[in-house]
């Protein structure tokens, strides 16, 4: 049986936002994994397009990971950066002091993608970062500066053939997101940018900020 699911504050209440059931659509904020289980270690099945509709199912009680169905695909998409507006704003669906509620799915594991991350090779603890102005700002300016810095193809080929150990923490990867201190990064030849394997995925960063600017797929 469903329940709701929401996270109300005072702050949130004065929006008078209109709750958004599930089966309702959302959108992507920026270009983002449609992947086979609820979590980064799970295989990537496909892409959402920034602005690209989906239906909303519903989220995780525990999790910020949301199933969704996009293009025909069935799948889950991590819910920070799934957005409704509300009032002229977009509205993470799962953040802390959203408005917007949905209902609640529950997920059965069913394989070794299933086992917690600290169980995964490479895995660390910890999350990725929001910029500054909060997860979907700065998901929005990440994939704005991501679509001014697109690589040389040789910056894109040497990553692609010079795989790193990989590494996987909470969180989904996406331009705009500042890795965490932990994570060590790789130097690309003749180049400004480093790069990581992180959540299954090359990335390239920015250096001295540690802002992911391009996810390379």
């Amino acid at each position: 049986m469903f329940t709701p699911k929401r996270a109300l504050t005072a702050s949130a209440l004065a929006l008078l936002a209109a709750p958004v059931w599930a089966g309702a659509q959302v959108q992507a904020v920026t270009d983002l994994n449609l992947r086979a289980g609820p979590g980064p270690q799970h295989e990537i099945i496909g892409v959402i397009s920034k602005d690209g509709a989906v239906k909303l199912d519903g989220c995780l009680e525990q999790s910020n990971w949301c199933k969704v169905g996009y293009d025909g695909a069935e799948g889950w998409a991590y819910g920070e950066y799934l957005t409704a507006t509300v009032t002229e704003k977009y509205i993470p669906v799962v953040a802390k002091d959203s408005p917007v509620e949905v209902t609640t799915v529950t997920y059965e594991n069913t394989g070794e993608a299933d086992a917690p991350l600290g169980a995964i090779g490479g895995a660390i603890t910890g999350g990725l970062i929001a910029g500054p102005a909060g997860v979907v700002a700065g998901a929005i300016a990440g994939a704005a500066a991501g679509e001014a810095a697109v690589p040389d193809e040789e910056v894109v080929t040497y990553v692609r053939t010079n795989a790193t150990e990989p590494v996987y923490v909470q969180g989904e990867v996406v331009t705009g997101v500042v890795i965490p201190e932990e994570v060590q990064l790789t130097d690309i030849p003749d180049s400004n940018f480093r790069y990581v394997y992180l959540n299954g995925l090359p990335v390239l960063v920015e250096a001295d900020s540690r802002t992911v600017i391009h996810v390379v797929r």
